[in-house]
């Protein structure tokens, strides 16, 4: 099998996904477990790809899996429209690899390893 379950069925697990996505791409840096950062790691270089690429069906393609959310407030920017105006412009020379996992430990309670995934 090419994916983790992550224990949730297919639609809890996709938007378990979306969010987690559409929230580094906010945020830049979440802290998480370590088997959902290396699944959102997939699909955050997929999305910065399609940044990258940068025209109108690749804008759609992005806008059909990231959430519509706020990403900035005093702009009035959506998560979409940071992904296309900030976050790609800054990997044009970059080939992949856009983010890095650091491992901070275990959880309290029930000892997941977590970690702190961000873009590099």
């Amino acid at each position: 099998m090419a994916y983790r379950k992550l224990g949730r069925t297919s639609a809890q697990r996709k938007a378990m996904l979306r969010d987690l996505t559409t929230d580094l791409l906010i945020n830049e840096r979440i802290e998480t477990t370590e088997t959902r950062a290396k699944e959102i790691r997939v699909t955050v270089d997929k999305m910065i790809t399609l940044g990258k690429r940068g025209d109108l069906h690749a804008r759609r393609q992005a806008a059909s899996y990231v959430r519509n959310e706020i990403a900035d407030a005093e702009n009035n920017t959506s998560a979409i429209q940071k992904l296309f105006a900030d976050i790609a412009p800054r990997y044009q020379e970059r080939q992949g690899g856009y983010t890095r996992i650091m491992k901070i430990g275990p959880r309290r309670g029930d000892g997941a390893p977590m970690v702190i995934i961000e873009l590099v």
